[in-house]
């Protein structure tokens, strides 16, 4: 039980990475507050009574401020907050894409997770110590894994997690951030429907050495480990968990680099 009497907020529970990351903290012991704007009711009864299920948009103050007094008021205090809830935005280009889509992304995948820093760490400050993850991109490492605000977007996540572990320095509260690559959520399902669709399934996470798309779980299992005591000395870091897809440029593999088994 890694996270026994653990009190944990996800946002975006209601799918993919967050439902899976709630799923998989209640089975390690502990309680779960579900935040999201759909499926968070769902995700809250499949775990029973560890969990619950609350309505909130990650990018609203008030919101992030109601999930932590949740915490606190339903179960006494807040150890782990993963601040998980994101969009993509699409892929329009730099040029097409609009001013309020950028306000809208930015809101959601940045602005986001500072509050969830803002709001969680004083809270946190009570028990003495606390984990906060939050959720970035291989997008946000290098260009042509998203679309230009997504990927900016993604990119200040992993900056923001170094400049909290900074400023939160002699609390014990840890700030990290994870990296997925491809991975078959409610916000890939089209390239993924598109892909099975053309008879191309096999395509599908071709270019990391893995050869494959990730899952949920995958992610799930790495928020865990962050989550846990045994991330005790991992802090101000950006965990990328993308099958190796960001190790290297991108190359021809019929040509250069062979495997040799």
């Amino acid at each position: 039980m890694r996270l026994a009497d653990k009190i944990a907020i996800i946002t975006g529970a209601g799918s993919g990475i967050g439902r899976a990351s709630a799923i998989r903290f209640a089975a390690e012991g502990a309680k779960v507050i579900c935040a999201d704007l759909e499926g968070q009711d769902e995700t809250a009864a499949e775990i029973g009574d560890a969990a619950i299920g609350i309505q909130a948009d990650a990018g609203s103050e008030d919101d992030v401020q109601d999930l932590v007094q949740a915490a606190l008021q339903r179960f006494g205090s807040l150890d782990i907050f993963f601040a998980n809830a994101g969009v993509s935005g699409g892929l329009a280009s730099l040029f097409e894409q609009e001013v309020a889509d950028w306000q809208e992304i930015l809101r959601i995948n940045l602005i986001g997770p500072s509050l969830a820093i803002k709001h969680s760490a004083p809270a946190m400050r009570e028990n003495g110590r606390g984990s906060i993850i939050c959720t970035a991109s291989v997008a946000g490492l290098r260009a042509g894994a998203g679309g230009p605000a997504y990927s900016a977007s993604k990119a200040g996540v992993i900056n923001l997690v170094r400049v909290a572990a900074t400023q939160l320095a002699g609390a014990d509260i840890r700030v990290n951030a994870i990296c997925p690559g491809l991975i078959e959520t409610g916000m890939t399902r089209p390239v993924y429907e598109w892909a099975r669709a053309a008879g191309k399934e096999d395509r599908i996470g071709h270019l990391n050495p893995l050869k494959r798309g990730g899952t949920p779980d995958e992610i799930a299992a790495a928020a865990l480990f962050l989550a846990s005591d045994e991330a005790s000395y991992v802090n101000g870091h950006a965990l990328v968990v993308d099958g190796g897809l960001s190790v290297s440029h991108p190359y021809n593999h019929q040509e250069y680099g062979r495997t040799a088994v």
